[in-house]
């Protein structure tokens, strides 16, 4: 019985976190900026006002 041996060639598909402008960084803004947009719609269906008159403007 043999083991296999890693193949150095194939890529993975897992992102390693990075600084800068990565498509890894874009991906996590991107999450954050849907997380917030539903977090403003339930605030306004919950509270039924907008976002501008629940901030006082």
């Amino acid at each position: 019985m043999t083991a296999e041996t890693p193949n150095p060639e194939v890529q993975t598909t897992e992102e390693q976190p990075a600084f800068g402008w990565t498509r890894y960084a874009e991906l996590i803004n991107g999450r954050f900026a849907m997380i917030g947009f539903v977090a403003l719609l339930i605030l306004q269906f919950v509270t039924r006002q907008d976002f501008f008159t629940w901030l006082g403007f």
